[in-house]
């Protein structure tokens, strides 16, 4: 059985695994990973018929990337992964049904960089599509945190981050005009850092 769901959805982000089992983007059908790595989340889009999407600015994430659609979903263009950037995604607009950024947001080299990312992220999304981010927060570490500057800080873990808090997402989700389909939920590593799901559905 351990093995089964493995094979069905791979190492995925365990809280975009709960919104699967909820069925928020069941009535998705694109969906694109900005940031997506080797495509650990997107194992399960693959395998069921999703018109799957990837960017990153490793070029052996996309070469793996694309083998990995190949094998999963062969009728999946090889095209649909390209070497990019978060903040230049070279799509059209309100194109995709759903964005998942896991693990992209918190490399931002400024509040300037966040932006820039954001706002690519959400320029493509279609009205009514979803934007899934997972990103690191000083949310329940802040006295343990250290400002480097620039909205960047040190982290007990030793890694360096562009950390947001709770009061700068609900800024940017009343700017956006979004809707909060879930709460901002945030997992504290034992005061080492601080991991933050945002779910938003553009309106």
């Amino acid at each position: 059985m351990q093995s089964d769901i493995r094979q069905l959805y791979g190492n995925i982000d365990i809280y975009l695994f709960d919104q699967l089992l909820k069925g928020t983007y069941d009535n998705c059908k694109t969906v694109l990973d900005a940031g997506c790595g080797g495509g650990r989340n997107l194992i399960y889009f693959l395998r069921n018929g999703y018109d799957v999407y990837g960017i990153d600015p490793n070029p052996d994430a996309i070469a793996a990337v694309r083998e990995l659609s190949a094998t999963l979903s062969p009728n999946n263009s090889k095209e649909n992964f390209v070497i990019s950037s978060a903040e230049n995604l070279p799509f059209d607009d309100n194109y995709f049904d759903l964005v998942i950024s896991s693990a992209v947001l918190h490399f931002a080299k400024s509040p300037a960089h966040f932006h820039d990312m954001i706002h690519s992220m959400w320029r493509v999304l279609k009205p009514g599509g979803y934007l899934f981010a997972r990103l690191a927060s000083d949310i329940g570490i802040e006295t343990l945190v250290q400002d480097l500057g620039n909205g960047r800080y040190l982290l007990p873990d030793g890694s360096e981050r562009f950390l947001v808090n709770q009061q700068l997402l609900l800024q940017y989700t009343e700017s956006l005009n979004a809707r909060l389909h879930e709460p901002i939920k945030t997992t504290n590593v034992q005061n080492l850092r601080c991991m933050t799901t945002w779910c938003l559905q553009k309106v």
